[in-house]
Formats: structure tokens, sequence, C-alpha cells
């Protein structure tokens, strides 16, 4: 049964918005009526033939929605609910237009007659290789609630690990851009009117002094032009990690630079790990596994040690080894796989090392910004400490002259 968006107005004669099921905008049209509603627009929210196998709609799922989706459906399933009543719970719940329309959609296909998974499967950009391959397992293995649970803890720590580094750096950011503003500010607009007095009395000024006006007079002159150009570089670099052999480059660059790179490694092995920890867990292939893992990863040099990795196991050797082979991922990484293929218990040992690399991460993490941020307070203190001494240094030389 097709979904059809509205837009209506209530007895009170406010306006509501929504997606309902219906065999046909008509069909649409009176179930709105006898809700006691007045429709105002209905329109279907895909289109049929060829362009069925499309999505059409606009927007796109945030990580934190996707996250609380997932831990609903999972808590609905468990409850025993049948997945159409679970979804179509979600959309009652949902608060926000596009987790509504998606779920809609979904819905709809699975009222139809598809599968969970294949109900997914046409909005990739919103649903994963990784998010659909447990689904299908969990469909495949008959208890699709376990594993959207632990699917649901998979998205929940992703997402917090993200929303955690990212809160670190946000400070630093911001102390950085507000250092820049005013220091900018000063040289541009605050220096320029103080010295003008000392130049004037045509008196010696100072080689600290001396040094802030030229410093001053160029940024005035130069300063839009060299934030263009850096602005015209910055694009220009952007358009060149369009290119594959360029972007494989400079993401093997980022890996060798110290400190970012060991964050950028952390970071995306303990991504790695988890995916194929919950997924392994979960009855996926190995081979399939490996494939969704490696588009998690952000790193395209580290996703070319996994493309080998891949070929190695279908050739029969063994996953520590193959990833060895790379020389890129951490030993203690390569160490567990080994201990785990040797135990019998991979999905176990992948999940332990996921979680002692994201919690290593954030440490990393907490100890560089503890160091950037009074870095940054003492960098933009001595700047500021310098533009004053150049300005107060003319008017204590002219204040012993006097007496």
């Amino acid at each position: 049964m097709p979904a059809y968006r509205y837009e209506a107005a209530d007895a009170a004669g406010q306006i509501k918005r929504g997606v309902l099921d219906a065999d046909s905008a008509r069909h649409a049209r009176t179930t709105l009526r006898e809700r006691g509603m007045t429709p105002l627009e209905v329109s279907p929210m895909q289109e049929s033939g060829a362009a069925r196998h499309a999505p059409v709609l606009t927007g796109r799922l945030r990580a934190a929605d996707l996250a609380l989706v997932t831990r609903q459906l999972a808590s609905l399933l468990a409850a025993r609910l049948p997945i159409e009543q679970a979804l179509n719970a979600v959309v009652e719940q949902a608060e926000k237009t596009a987790v509504r329309e998606r779920f809609s959609a979904v819905r709809s296909e699975v009222v139809g007659g598809q599968t969970l998974t294949q109900a997914l499967a046409r909005y990739p950009r919103d649903f994963p290789d990784v998010y659909r391959a447990l689904v299908a397992a969990g469909e495949q293995s008959g208890d699709l609630a376990l594993v959207m649970g632990r699917l649901a803890d998979y998205v929940e720590s992703r997402t917090a690990l993200a929303q955690r580094i990212m809160l670190a750096f946000t400070y630093p950011a911001i102390v950085t851009v507000v250092a820049g503003l005013v220091i900018v500010a000063l040289l541009t607009y605050v220096v320029p009117q103080v010295v003008s007095v000392f130049t004037q009395t045509r008196q010696e000024l100072p080689m600290l002094t001396v040094g802030l006006i030229a410093v001053s007079d160029f940024v005035r002159e130069w300063g839009l032009w060299i934030a263009l150009a850096l602005l015209a570089a910055f694009v220009a670099f952007r358009m060149a990690l369009r290119s594959p052999s360029f972007r494989l480059a400079w993401h093997a660059r980022l890996l060798r630079t110290p400190m970012v790179g060991r964050l950028i490694l952390g970071v995306n092995t303990a991504r790695f790990a988890s995916t194929l920890g919950i997924l392994t867990s979960s009855g996926v292939p190995l081979i399939r596994a490996l494939e969704a893992g490696a588009r998690t990863l952000g790193n395209d040099a580290l996703r070319r040690v996994v493309d080998d990795a891949i070929d190695r196991v279908r050739e029969g050797a063994a996953l520590s080894r193959s990833l060895k082979a790379g020389g890129r991922f951490p030993p203690m990484m390569i160490h567990m796989i080994a201990s785990g293929e040797a135990t019998g218990e991979l999905p176990q040992m992948l999940e332990r090392t996921a979680t002692t690399l994201s919690q290593e991460t954030e440490r990393r993490v907490l100890t560089l910004t503890s160091l950037l941020e009074p870095m940054l307070i003492l960098l933009m203190g001595a700047i500021v400490l310098v533009i004053v001494l150049a300005v107060l240094l003319p008017i204590i030389e002219i204040n012993q002259l006097v007496r």
C-alpha cells in the first residue's frame, strides 16, 4: 500500500502535516475527512514503475535519530509486536518529519510484502551496509528483536564516540577563532588609530613598534587577498580530494602525521573492530562482514588494507595475518584477532578490541585537548602582550622626555 504525504486543517483550524497509507489519493482524502480534518494537499511519497526503485524522499536521517529509532524498534520487537505494528508505532511517535517520512515509506514496503531488509535497501544513504546486514541476519535467524537490540547498542556507541570527540575539540576551535578575530581587529583597527599619534610626533619609534606598524599595514593591505587565496586553496584541495589517487596519498600521509595520525587510526580501527564484532556475532559471513566493515572506514589507506585482506581471506588466509600484511592496523588489534581465531571466540575478541580502542582514543583526545587549550590561551596572551608593549613603549619614552 503506497504512502501519501498530506497537509490538512483540523477542527480548530490548525495545520497538520504527516504521512498515511492509502490505496489512492482519493482514499487518503477520505481517510482525512473521517478523522475530522480538511485535506489541503495530498501527494504520493513514491512513484510507480521504474522510478519506484529510487528513493524520492528529501532530507537525511541523522545518526542520533537513527540510534533512537533503532532502540525503539528493538524494544517494540522484544515486546512481541509484529514488524508492521512496530514500524507504525515508530511513525506515530516520531517528532521529526524526516524520521516520520522515512519509516512511513519503509512500513509501506513491508506491508506490500517486502522484507525489512529489502525495504531498508531502497534508502542506502540512511541505512548503511552494516545496518542492513544485521537486519538481514536477524530476519534469517528468526530473532530480529535480539539483533535489533545489538544494532541499537552499536549505533549508540558509534554516535556517542563521535559526539565525545567533537565536543572535546569544540572549545579549542572556539578559542582559536575568537583569538584570530581579536588579533585581526587589533591589527587592522586599534593599532593604526593609536600608532598614528606617534608617527605625527616624528619621534624615533622602538623596533617593536616599527615591526607592529609594518605587520598592521601588511594585514590591512593584503589581508583580504590572503583570505581569498586561502579560500581558493581550500576549494582546490576539496576538488583534488575527488581524485582517488590523490585522496589515497593524502589519507596515507595523514596516518603518518604525529598525534593526528594516531587519532585517525584509533577512531577508524575502533569503528572497524566494532562493526566486525557485531556482524560476526550475529551470524554474518566473515567476507561480507569485512566488506561492510571496510565501508565504515573514513580513511582510504586503511580501506585499501582491508580490501587486500578480503582477497587473502578468500584464498584461505587467517584474518589476523591478512590484516597484519597491510602494516596499518595496531599490533594490539592484530594480536586480539589472532587470539580470537585460535580460541574460536573471534566476535568476543573483536568487541573487546573495539571497546579498548575506543577508550584509548577518547583518553588520547582528552589529553590532547587538555594540552591544547592552555597552549592556545598562552599563545593568544603572548601575541596580545606584544601588541600592548609595542603601543606602550613610545608612550613611556614620551613620559621620560617630558620629565
